[in-house]
């Protein structure tokens, strides 16, 4: 079956990536990890979006971690912005007071 946006899903080690972009950017990261330039490395990191007690939406990065100045990165890996991503990522962005970097 192919894909809606013509990705193709990748394994790295035992991780499944959505995308060949996004597994590249992976390796560059544990990269960078072992490296020392970044640390704490997760994926899929879940930021919710609640007000007044009511859960609005949940947005997942692709990346998240330090940089070595200390600073949170948050980083998703596109190659199509659906109108869905553009307004989670507004809300995130103003919610939590960070900025995405696209990837």
């Amino acid at each position: 079956m192919k894909s809606k946006y013509k990705n193709i899903l990748t394994t790295v080690g035992n991780i499944k990536f959505h995308s060949k972009k996004e597994a590249k950017r992976y390796q560059e990261l544990l990269l960078l990890q072992k490296a020392g330039e970044i640390k704490e490395l997760e994926l899929q990191y879940p930021f919710k979006i609640e007000i007044e007690n009511k859960h609005i939406c949940t947005y997942y990065c692709d990346f998240i971690y330090q940089d070595k100045h200390g600073n949170m990165i948050v980083e998703d890996v596109k190659g199509i912005r659906t109108s869905i991503y553009r307004l989670k990522k507004k809300l995130v962005e103003a919610y939590y007071g960070i900025k995405i970097t696209e990837i």
